[in-house]
């Protein structure tokens, strides 16, 4: 097993794929550490979307080996994250892994031509509320590492309505979470503009961006379709 160095050895030896760009949150040799067997390639982030993950790349009989190292000699506290089917497999081949749940990574370096009122939040007053009752498994809240800013909508009288965050986000990439829009509010179109406002301006400072969904979410996953993203079946898995 080597350990990568540099934020470009792992995207050369990745393909540049963006979830291992991601996960590598353009800080290697500190707290996210990677290494590589053969083509295969791994990282370990720490609170990475609210989870310790190893994100994982690469031909099965390597990756396996590698996996099974990283969890034994490292961390065997990780959680295993990405393509379903690699996922699958590696359930089969590393001691005590067990599949944890599939979902959905969904990718665009396009930015919307959407039309839209939302902004930049100027604080986060307000977003606590919303999130309570309308998104209350969010992985992201304000105050938590990662959690950068957030974007809204705001009714005529200052309500907030819709929102969504800018929440570990990699110099190579932008991450959107946090999307949620008040009960009332909904069916109009509000999620929408919101995600296409801080998609563009997430497209404008890292060229590309990446989210993850509930794969049962249909209505979302069309959202983010509508919005240029393309939808990619990954899932989780734990000792």
């Amino acid at each position: 097993m080597r350990e990568v160095s540099t934020k470009a050895e792992l995207a050369r030896i990745s393909a540049g794929d963006p979830m291992i760009v991601w996960a590598g949150q353009g800080e290697l040799g500190g707290r996210v550490r990677a290494w590589y067997y053969g083509d295969a390639v791994a990282v370990a982030s720490p609170q990475l979307s609210q989870h310790d993950r190893l994100a994982v790349f690469g031909p099965i009989d390597e990756l396996a080996v590698l996996v099974e190292w990283v969890l034994t000699e490292v961390d065997p506290s990780l959680r295993t994250f990405g393509d379903e089917e690699l996922i699958r497999q590696l359930v089969g081949r590393v001691p005590d892994l067990n599949f944890a749940a599939a979902f959905g990574w969904m990718h665009t370096a396009t930015m919307p031509a959407d039309v839209t009122t939302a902004t930049w939040l100027a604080t986060d007053a307000g977003v606590e509320e919303l999130l309570a009752e309308a998104s209350p498994e969010s992985y992201a809240w304000p105050g938590r590492s990662g959690v950068q800013r957030w974007a809204g909508l705001t009714s005529e009288s200052g309500e907030l309505l819709s929102i969504a965050a800018d929440a570990w986000s990699a110099p190579e990439i932008g991450f959107l979470a946090g999307v949620a829009t008040r009960s009332s509010a909904r069916g109009q179109g509000l999620s929408r503009q919101v995600c296409a406002f801080a998609t563009a301006e997430l497209v404008k400072r890292h060229g590309q961006v990446g989210l993850m969904v509930h794969s049962d979410n249909a209505a979302a996953i069309a959202v983010y379709r509508k919005l240029g993203y393309t939808y990619r079946g990954v899932a989780a898995a734990h000792v």
